[in-house]
């Protein structure tokens, strides 16, 4: 008897390696699918702990402030704590009290901090002194990226809110007057307008000071 040969013929390969890049397409485009997801799901996840931890550090930092107030760098006197919200140049600044010191250095536990936007980034400033020198410069961190917009808002002793801060008085006390309570909105792209409430226990301790026209 004759033997055959059984093989596949030139036109079921062709519908094979057809099926196959269909699955093939198929299942890459699935997996991309899948990659992309998970690496905006990390991304996401990154930018939110990072809010989080700049108004855990802005909390942190607000709820130790006192009425202290310094001298720039020129020799003249800035308030305990100022704030104003303007076009593309809003900042808070104030002098906290609590700054650890594991070293066991010779310096005050005060120190000045502060907070503001520039090129999109929400930025925190300290300074290791708090009368400034000629030529000090802050150490800044970035806290946050991709930021539209930095405002914030002061609760005066009257409980009305005021867009900045010191009041504008003649009173010499304004300038170590705190305010009750600040509230931070931190407009975040793709996110929105997040605003934050920090109350300012400080400013009760410091209220005898202020109405007795006592400067420290």
């Amino acid at each position: 008897m004759r033997k055959t040969r059984q093989g596949f013929t030139l036109i079921e390969l062709v519908v094979a390696l057809a099926i196959f890049a269909v699955v093939s397409v198929l299942v890459y485009g699935g997996l991309r699918s899948v990659l992309d997801t998970r690496n905006r799901t990390e991304e996401q996840a990154t930018r939110l702990a990072a809010l989080q931890t700049a108004f855990v550090l802005m909390a942190r930092d607000i709820e130790q402030a006192t009425a202290r107030r310094i001298r720039d760098d020129a020799g003249g006197p800035l308030p305990a704590m100022r704030g104003a919200t303007g076009s593309g140049n809003s900042a808070l600044e104030f002098t906290r009290t609590g700054w650890n010191n594991p070293a066991g250095r010779a310096r005050s536990t005060l120190q000045r901090v502060a907070y503001s936007v520039r090129d999109g980034k929400l930025l925190r400033l300290t300074w290791t002194m708090l009368d400034r020198g000629p030529g000090d410069r802050p150490q800044e961190t970035v806290l946050l990226d991709k930021v539209k917009g930095f405002e914030m808002r002061f609760l005066d002793p009257q409980m009305k809110w005021q867009l900045q801060w010191p009041l504008a008085t003649t009173d010499n006390s304004s300038q170590v007057m705190l305010p009750r309570a600040i509230e931070v909105s931190v407009d975040v792209e793709g996110w929105g307008r997040i605003p934050r409430l920090f109350r300012v226990p400080g400013a009760i301790a410091a209220a005898p000071a202020v109405q007795t026209g006592v400067v420290q």
